[in-house]
């Protein structure tokens, strides 16, 4: 097991209804603040009047950006900063998804910032030149999609559309003051969304698990369980969207699965760096681009690490082992967790996007330039070359 340091900071305010404790909860810390969303609220207007009305029945004057796009644009985030610095805003509150939440920590951070804003992004791992932030204005999270695990964690991923990258910002500053999960906020989803959710927050944890170290027996427990949760609950919402009970679970599951529980010394997510290629290039939805990569990672990388895709396929997949033998276990794993992704409504091929193999060497090139490290591979266990990425590829389309 990997020495590690973990801290942690959010205070969490969790369950059905604790929306309606935000604005009294701000009053005592702001008297301005900054709220952030999307530039196409859709069904999310009702919420956002709800809030607005609500901080301000408590005294706060509400400075919004409603600006927002999916994969947050830096040019958006520069946007707001500049107008919250002109309204000399307290406190940023994002309310919405990932993309959301990302975005108001960006901003937060780009209050006090000084240069370029892309200068805060990790965007080359094999030469990290990146000035993370070392001041941000308090970030409060009201997250209505449960997710990318924004609300208690530390980082916050925005995209460059000029030159089309997409990467991180990692600084202690973008942990959220607090944040408040209320999973009655989720039962509008879409189903789409919904699933796509669940399969980015499976992601989170089966990348470490699959792709990290092998000495790290709690964590690998805990990432089985959130795993286990997602599954157990998804096909609940899907087909009863107002079942509160299962929208909880889905909603914690995607907070844990990245706030640090489950991966102390153990981190690597080298999936969501080909994701993330797919999205900046082909305009992919991020849960989309996992639930396409997943299946055929595992296909191909199972050979390489049998004992753990063995432990997928009996802990996660409930595959009965009796009388099998190794290679037939985790084939059967993996064709159940392909069969359970398409069962949900996610692709699980990059066909899907209209990707087609003649775009395979600029998807490895998006990859090299953002991900690869000083001896030319996406660093995990084991390493992953350019040619292992054409290859997982292939078994996409």
């Amino acid at each position: 097991m990997n020495n590690f340091e973990f801290f942690n900071p959010v205070k969490v305010v969790f369950g059905a209804g604790e929306r309606h404790r935000l604005a009294g909860e701000m009053a005592k810390n702001y008297k301005k603040v900054g709220l952030v969303s999307y530039k196409e609220l859709g069904f999310l207007s009702p919420l956002l009047s709800e809030v607005e009305t609500q901080l301000e029945k408590e005294g706060i004057e509400v400075v919004k950006y409603f600006g927002i796009e999916e994969n947050p644009e830096i040019k958006s985030i520069l946007e707001a900063v500049n107008l919250f610095q002109d309204h000399q805003v307290e406190a940023v509150l994002a309310v919405g998804g990932g993309s959301v939440m990302d975005a108001a920590k960006a901003i937060a951070a780009g209050y006090y910032y000084e240069g370029n804003l892309w200068n805060m992004v990790y965007s080359r791992h094999d030469n990290v030149n990146a000035v993370p932030p070392e001041k941000a204005l308090p970030i409060v999270t009201l997250p209505t999609l449960p997710a990318t695990g924004s609300e208690m964690n530390q980082c916050a991923v925005v995209s460059n559309k000029d030159l089309k990258e997409k990467s991180y910002i990692w600084s202690t500053v973008l942990y959220p003051t607090v944040s408040f999960l209320d999973p009655e906020l989720t039962v509008t989803l879409p189903a789409y969304q919904t699933a796509c959710a669940a399969a980015d927050t499976i992601s989170h944890v089966l990348e470490i698990y699959v792709n990290g170290e092998e000495d790290s027996d709690l964590q690998h427990y805990f990432q089985e369980g959130v795993m286990k949760t997602v599954i157990d609950n998804i096909k609940v919402c899907l087909a009863e969207p107002s079942n509160i009970s299962s929208r909880s679970h889905l909603m914690w599951a995607a907070t844990c699965a990245i706030n640090g529980f489950a991966s102390p010394g153990d981190a690597w997510t080298p999936i969501h760096q080909v994701g993330h290629v797919l999205t900046s290039l082909f305009g992919v939805a991020h849960g989309a681009s996992l639930s396409m990569l997943m299946p055929a990672w595992m296909k191909f990388m199972s050979a390489k690490r049998p004992a753990v895709y063995k432990r997928f396929a009996i802990n996660v997949m409930s595959v009965d082992a009796i009388g099998k033998v190794e290679e037939t276990i985790i084939k059967e794993g993996i064709e159940k967790f392909e069969q359970f992704l398409i069962e949900i409504g996610v692709p699980v091929k990059v066909s899907a996007a209209n990707i087609s193999e003649t775009d395979f060497d600029a998807i490895v090139e998006g990859v090299r330039k953002v991900s690869f490290n000083n001896e030319d591979v996406l660093a995990c266990n084991p390493n992953v070359t350019a040619d292992d990425i054409k290859e997982i590829l292939k078994l996409a389309l």
